[in-house]
This record gives structure tokens, C-alpha cells and sequence, in this order.
């Protein structure tokens, strides 16, 4: 199984998005997506910023993808979009159907934010030009057996194992009103959250993080435990989520699993100290902030 690294989906400032992905060079990663999914006003790298990255990445050794973002409100986004679509360096991540649009006919990779849910989906994305399809966070893993059986031959599987669920978006922006601040008026209020807001109930369990215009599960997603299950299924890729701390051990303690250097119970022990919790509701079909750890 490859590993890839899924787009970073905070917003970090340019100095630290450079050494990260600097770091990124020697970790054991297959794939790299790169750029900005949730927020356009997020700056920091321009698109050239983001091309010289990948060509570092590529250099060391990484397949590179570009990432397009999962919600478009405004014509300047749609002409970045084009811009992206023109670059012919790399191949795409498509997070709408927009970029659908203009990537049809040629290879891509359907992301997360595609509402793929049925065969019939999976065929229409081959025809257009998909090679891989990147599973809903929410599906659960009858249904990615279901579709990973009848997906179209050459079109790969796949799955999120590792990171803050993406749940949703929004034309609203959260933080800034977190902040008490107008959207068009945010000053960038996210940058000074590098791991997003936390959102708790009124009894105190934590819920949600908020991220700009968008909604992740409040503690990271973790299939260690279901790494044989992956692999009986044949996914072919497993994602993993930049958080702003641990990553790399995280990437680590999955591909030593995948390679069978480690059990799963070994190489959870080397990540459960590093966040205060996990989830994986959503693959067991349940409520999607659940954590059973393995399977019964």
C-alpha cells in the first residue's frame, strides 16, 4: 500500500508551510497533494510558491498532486482554478465540479469533497479522466468493500486513515465569527489558529473544530487498527491529514504497519500519546465521533 499526504488544511504561515514540507522530503510518503482547499483568502504561498514546492518534493523522490478548493464562491476563484488546470506540471486533485469540469479528458484524481457514493458516480468519474477516487470521509466500510469492488478497472481506492475529518463547508466563515469579525473583513483570523478552534457542547465534550468556512471532527480519524481490513480490501492508498504536531510519527508508525514491521497494537501505542483522542465512528457505521480502536 502507498501512503499518501494529504493537503495541509490549516493556515500556517509561509516560514512553517516551507520547513514543513522541507521536512516532508525524507519521510516514507508516496504522494504529496499540495495547495489550499478550504479558504482562498489564505495567501500565504502563491501558486508559483506552491509549483517550486512540488518540484522540491518530486525531486526527492514524492508523487505530487495538486489540491483544488472544495468550495468556489467568486469568479477570481474560478480563473485561479483555470490557471492550476493550465500548469500541466502536476497532476490534479478535484474537490468540485467545477474542477470536474475543466480537468475532463484528462487524468485526475477525485478527492474527498466529490460526493461519490454509489457505482454509477465511480463510473462517471473514469470516463471523465479519474485514476483515483479518494473516499467520503463518512462512509463506512461495507460500503467503501461495495465500491471498491465495482469501481471500473484502472481507477485506485483511496482512504483517509489519519487526521481531522472534513465534514463540511461553508459560504459563512466560522472563525471570524468566532472573532466577532465580518467574512470580508476576517484579517485572517484562522492563521492564529494552526490547529483550528476547538467547539465544545454545553456539557463540555468536545464536538467540532472550526477552520475558516469549514467543520472538521473534533479529534483526528485513526485506522491503525484497521490496517489488515485495508489491506484484505486492496485499497491502494492510504491518506494521512497534516495535523500541526506528530505527523511525522504518524506517517511513520503507519508505514512500518503497512510493511509489517509492526502489529497494529505497536504501532498505535506509538501515536495514542500524542493526541488527547481519536475517532472512527463513521467506519465502523456509527456516530462518526465514536472510537472503537479495533475491531470487535
Amino acid at each position: 500500500m502507498k501512503l499518501s499526504l494529504g493537503p495541509l488544511q490549516y493556515f500556517w504561515p509561509r516560514e512553517r508551510v516551507l520547513a514543513f514540507y522541507e521536512s516532508v522530503r525524507t519521510w516514507p510518503v508516496d504522494i504529496v497533494y499540495l495547495g489550499e482547499t478550504v479558504c482562498s483568502k489564505r495567501r500565504e504561498l502563491r501558486f508559483d510558491d506552491w509549483l517550486a514546492v512540488g518540484e522540491s518534493l518530486a525531486a526527492a523522490g514524492k508523487s505530487v498532486v495538486l489540491s483544488t478548493l472544495a468550495l468556489l464562491e467568486a469568479d477570481s476563484e474560478r480563473l485561479t482554478l483555470r490557471r492550476q488546470v493550465k500548469q500541466g506540471r502536476f497532476p490534479m486533485e478535484a474537490n468540485d465540479a467545477t474542477a470536474l469540469g475543466l480537468l475532463a479528458g484528462r487524468p485526475f484524481i477525485a478527492g474527498p469533497h466529490v460526493n461519490t457514493y454509489n457505482p454509477g458516480t465511480l463510473a462517471e468519474l473514469a470516463e471523465l479522466g479519474a485514476v483515483r477516487w479518494v473516499a467520503p470521509v463518512e462512509l463506512t466500510r461495507d460500503t467503501l468493500a461495495a465500491l471498491h469492488e465495482a469501481r471500473p478497472a484502472g481507477l485506485e481506492t483511496e482512504v483517509m486513515v489519519f487526521g481531522r475529518l472534513p465534514l463540511t463547508f461553508s459560504a459563512r466563515c466560522f472563525t471570524a465569527r468566532a472573532h466577532n469579525r465580518p467574512k470580508d473583513a476576517c484579517e485572517l483570523a484562522c492563521r492564529d489558529d494552526p490547529a483550528g478552534l476547538p467547539l465544545a457542547t454545553r456539557d463540555g465534550q468536545e464536538f467540532l473544530t472550526i477552520n475558516g468556512i469549514q467543520l472538521q471532527s473534533a479529534e483526528p480519524v485513526n485506522l491503525l487498527g484497521e490496517m489488515s481490513a485495508l489491506r484484505d480490501l486492496g485499497v491502494e492508498v492510504l491518506r494521512i491529514s497534516p495535523e500541526p504536531e506528530g505527523t511525522e510519527a504518524v506517517v511513520r508508525a503507519f508505514r512500518s504497519c503497512a510493511d509489517g514491521r509492526l502489529d497494529a497494537d505497536e504501532a498505535m501505542a506509538r501515536v495514542s500519546g500524542l493526541y488527547p483522542g481519536f475517532c472512527d465512528g463513521y467506519w465502523h457505521g456509527g456516530a462518526g465521533m465514536d472510537w472503537r480502536g479495533r475491531p470487535e
